[in-house]
């Protein structure tokens, strides 16, 4: 039987695998670049004589000129096979196979070594060959596991200063395909970096460190031996030698000893433990993520170094204490994110460059953490993780979700289960960024689950496990496998009864908070949950990006590595869009479901990531005893960290208009400390109506991620009113009389159409995925109202309008009025009462829309400067400006988008609005007018594409609302 076809089969003749990556600049050869290719139907077919050239690495799925006759998009399906065959069985009669070939010049000076071939990450199954002296394709081994890069001894066909021949064929689709059936594109090809690499006949073949937040360090060295007789003992005089930061490690002999005694030495011959004591040394978290240089050397008799190695280690201790994740001792919170790796362009394969700028990304915005779903990333990724501070839960390649009761107990998938986690635990052990091991992803829950969990205790119990299907359906349950709490989209609710009901496990849901579109409502109040309730440690949110892939409208093909630079700000060139599932004629699919990240396909930031910036800020602002006074208390809330990286300064704005900055010295406090500031006396007596201040904190000095003096975040509070009269109160003077058209429209020279009556909002992909929507269209709000009557007294016009719908009338009453101000200008002014039937009991929006003349600058004194909505408006209030034709947000979808909440007062060229109350407030250019939405009520976007919908206090209940609102000449 072919290998792709055997669920059992995960590989032949690969080199085992550890922690040491051989890449020195002499001793290894970068395979990267064009190599010859050709896509053949099925992997049984024969290679013909035209070749094209495909970048390695590279996906030939994105790139149309690769395809020939063997069209391969990408495609992409969410919980579903592509195809109806039952597992094991791939497809047989079209199953894409790329064969790649090039030459490799040998280098001369290899001679003596082992020479190795290192192939990063192949989808699905790679088969390696190379072409011998006498011209016949020589098997070399096979590999599956789309993500855990295959090493292979070549040293029999890699003659140093030869030339030899190497090919690698890529299975797009094979038995192991049913324990990858994650939520992203299908692709194909060899999708991260090969390179030929030597290392001596007696080597280091593995480097395991445990050094612990208390200094004490341990270090494991195992020395290989190739050759004939594959010995690993030292030879006479040969020693191990390993030193931290210019101290030499003592060699552990009680530990040998231990082994000596039972009779282990049989089997690790070549092993050798060092140990030593570094108390005080800088530690290692998140927030201070201190890496040190541990050197390892083999020399031989003579003192002559054979081979070493360098890797970054950083002291830290991860457990679990009760309901409690401990790192170094304290209980933290994971503000964590999931991350794939995708590039809108190249399809699987990231570079450097892109992981670095999506983890300053990350950093910008309060993430802490990140959840490598659902696979192991690229080791560059974890060497940036080290580097700048990130908790890693360090995923597994195992989803079956098409299959997944049936896989998780199946025998046969066993060996694919085990080689998946082990191979990623030996490979990834000594980053200290990985502090959870994750069985993998929405493949149920079976004996093999627990058969690779008993494994890794065992491996590596420096570490807790998580795995989501062990406590899917009992949060008491699935301890075998799981030391966490990790459910999906958990609602608030069941996360508040576990915390008051003896939180057994630390509750840190692996994914939340769905970023589908205009989403992620309720951040704010899951954190209020969690950062106030035993055992709830936060979470990941799903996910980091959106998955589209660029491709242009006319032929619908993917563009490729050639769309470099065609995109800006999240948005395509013209002639271009971001395509999802079934754009490309992929049948199945699951459609715009792979839309569902925090930032664009391009990594521009969504306005949700402001959100969590401010949620995340690392200082808390409270009024002493609740009330507003002259002082406020101000709280450190970083896990570990002192104040020292940040600079602030005091912001007022108030409702007049009235914008103030005074300077702010944060107080000396440490990790959880408290303390009680005065505000400067010229912010507390200034200003009238409404004020709020802020205090803007800054970074003090550059970070990796950001300059000095970038913003961090903006804590904001609300103070006492200034004495002010309403600001919608009447004006002096009367006007001309108020005209007022049959269809209820104001002529009046500052308003173009309306004020009418609107309930309507494009659906957001949450609205339509629980079938909102369509409820909303068979309702009739789309509809606009009817006047009804309209009476005129001196005092001004009354128009009652009623929109009819599916659950009865609602009625409008506005009460019409005009005024002019101190300069005879005219002012309008508008008292709204709307009844919604009891049938009605969940509407989009209630308000009125009008259009006013072109405006270019919108300013505005409530939530922002970024898109808000009821569930989702953490942002600062104060006076914030932008351009109007920037208000909007260019989710993929077309959706509802672009409104503020919390609104005051907003100014437009020539015309200012004034508001009895906070008001959401939309804003859009439209054809020669702008488009003025004014929401005494707005639904929460909440998070129901997958997960809760907007909590009851975010919806909008029958019943009768007022509002009062007047507009101004500027």
């Amino acid at each position: 039987m072919s290998v792709w076809l055997e669920p059992e089969h995960v590989g032949s003749r690969r080199e085992p695998v550890g922690t040491l990556r051989r890449a020195t600049a002499d001793g290894s050869l970068d395979l990267d670049g064009d190599w010859d290719f050709q896509l053949l139907p099925r992997p049984t077919d024969t290679p013909g004589t035209r070749w094209a050239s495909a970048r390695v690495p590279g996906c030939w799925t994105t790139e149309p000129g690769l395809w020939g006759e063997v069209a391969d998009p990408p495609w992409y399906t969410n919980d579903q096979m592509p195809w109806p065959d039952l597992p094991p069985t791939p497809p047989t009669a079209q199953n894409p196979t790329g064969v790649y070939e090039r030459d490799v010049a040998v280098p001369a000076h290899w001679a003596g070594q082992r020479v190795l071939l290192h192939v990063g990450a192949a989808e699905s199954v790679l088969l390696v060959h190379v072409v011998d002296a006498g011209g016949n394709l020589v098997e070399v081994g096979t590999s599956t596991d789309s993500h855990l890069a295959a090493e292979f001894d070549v040293t029999a066909w890699a003659t140093p200063g030869s030339r030899v021949r190497v090919r690698l064929t890529v299975v797009k689709w094979s038995a192991a395909t049913f324990v990858e059936d994650q939520d992203q594109w299908w692709h194909g090809g060899i999708t991260r970096s090969v390179r030929l690499f030597t290392r001596p006949l007696l080597h280091l073949s593995d480097v395991r460190v445990v050094a612990r937040a208390d200094g004490e360090l341990s270090v494991d060295v195992r020395v290989g031996q190739d050759g004939p007789t594959g010995t690993d003992r030292l030879p006479e005089g040969w020693r191990v030698r390993t030193r931290l930061a210019g101290t030499d490690l003592a060699f552990d002999a009680a530990a040998h000893r231990r082994d000596h005694d039972d009779e282990r030495l049989s089997l690790y011959r070549g092993r050798a433990r060092f140990h030593g004591s570094f108390p005080g040394i800088a530690t290692w978290t998140a927030e201070a993520p201190n890496l040190h240089e541990l050197t390892v050397e083999l020399c031989d008799a003579a003192g002559v170094l054979v081979d070493s190695c360098v890797q970054r280690i950083g002291f830290r201790t991860v457990e679990i204490v009760g309901p409690d994740l401990l790192v170094n001792g304290r209980r933290i919170f994971v503000r964590g994110m999931n991350r794939h790796d995708r590039n809108p362009l190249t399809g699987r394969v990231v570079t450097e460059s892109q992981m670095r700028e999506e983890l300053h990304t990350l950093k910008r915005f309060g993430f802490n953490a990140v959840r490598t779903s659902h696979y192991p990333n690229d080791p560059r990724f974890y060497d940036l993780t080290d580097e700048l501070g990130f908790y890693v839960v360090d995923e597994a390649n195992i989803e079956s979700h098409a299959w997944a009761h049936e896989i998780c107990d199946d025998p046969a998938y066993l060996p694919a289960f085990t080689q998946r986690v082990a191979r990623m635990v030996r490979r990834d052990r000594n980053h200290p960024s990985v502090v959870i091991w994750s069985l993998g992803n929405e493949s149920d829950y079976g004996a093999n689950h627990d058969a690779v969990a008993a494994w890794i205790r065992r491996e590596d119990p420096t570490r807790p496990l998580q795995y989501e299907g062990a406590i899917k359906d009992d949060w008491y349950a699935g301890a075998a496998s799981s030391d966490i709490v990790c459910p999906m989209y958990a609602h608030i609710g069941q996360m508040v009864d576990y915390a008051n009901n003896g939180p057994l496990r630390p509750v840190i849901q692996c994914e939340y908070s769905h970023a589908m579109g205009n989403s992620n409502g309720s951040l704010s109040d899951y954190w209020a949950a969690i950062e106030s309730l035993p055992g709830l440690q936060g979470g990941f949110v799903w996910e980091f990006a959106d998955h589209g892939i660029l491709q242009r409208e006319d032929d619908r093909l993917p563009v490729g590595i050639a769309g470099e630079g065609l995109f800006r700000d999240g948005v395509p060139a013209p002639g271009l869009r971001w395509a999802h599932g079934g754009d490309f004629g992929d049948t199945p699919h699951d459609g715009a479901f792979c839309l569902d990240g925090m930032t664009f396909p391009d990594g521009t930031p969504k306005p949700t990531m402001w959100e969590h910036r401010e949620l995340a800020s690392p200082v808390r602002l409270s009024w002493p005893g609740g009330t507003p006074g002259v002082s406020v208390v101000v709280r450190n809330a970083t896990d570990f960290s002192d104040l020292g990286h940040l600079r602030a300064q005091w912001r007022m704005d108030a409702e007049d208009g009235t914008s103030l900055t005074e300077a702010a010295t944060l107080p000396a406090l440490g990790s959880g400390e408290s303390a009680e500031l005065a505000l400067p006396a010229a912010l507390l007596g200034a200003g009238s109506g409404e004020r709020r201040i802020q205090l803007v904190l800054v970074q003090a000095a550059a970070t990796a991620w950001d300059p000095a003096g970038a913003e961090v975040a903006r804590p904001s509070l609300r103070l006492a009113d200034g004495e002010a009269p309403s600001p919608v109160a009447t004006p002096p003077r009367r006007g001309a009389p108020l005209v007022v058209d049959e269809r209820g429209r104001v002529l009046h020279p500052n308003v173009l159409e309306g004020p009418e009556l609107t309930l309507w909002r494009d659906p957001t992909d949450n609205d339509d995925i629980i079938g909102l929507g369509k409820v909303w269209a068979d309702l009739g709000l789309r509809a606009r109202p009817t006047v009804t009557s309209t009476s005129s007294t001196p005092d001004g016009v009354t128009v009652v309008s009623t929109l009819a719908t599916g659950a009865g009338d609602v009625v409008h009453t506005q009460r019409l009025s005009s005024r002019t101000d101190d300069a005879g200008r005219p002012v309008l002014r508008s008292e709204d009462t709307v009844v919604v039937p009891d049938g009605l009991a969940d509407l989009p929006r209630l308000g009125v829309r009008l259009r006013l003349p072109t405006a270019r600058t919108a300013r505005w004194f409530g939530t922002g400067p970024w898109e808000t909505y009821p569930d989702r408006c953490t942002a600062p209030t104060g006076w914030h400006e932008l351009p109007v034709a920037e208000l909007g947000v260019p989710y993929v979808r077309p959706q509802e988008n672009g409104g503020r909440s919390g609104v005051r007062r907003l100014e437009l060229d020539g015309v200012s609005l004034r508001f009895d109350r906070p008001l959401h407030v939309t804003v859009r250019p439209a054809a020669n007018v702008t488009e003025v939405v004014l929401d005494v009520a707005h639904r929460g976007v909440g998070s129901a594409s997958c997960g809760p919908d907007a909590l009851p206090q975010y919806r909008i209940t029958p019943g009768t609302w007022t509002w009062s609102w007047t507009l101004h000449p500027a």
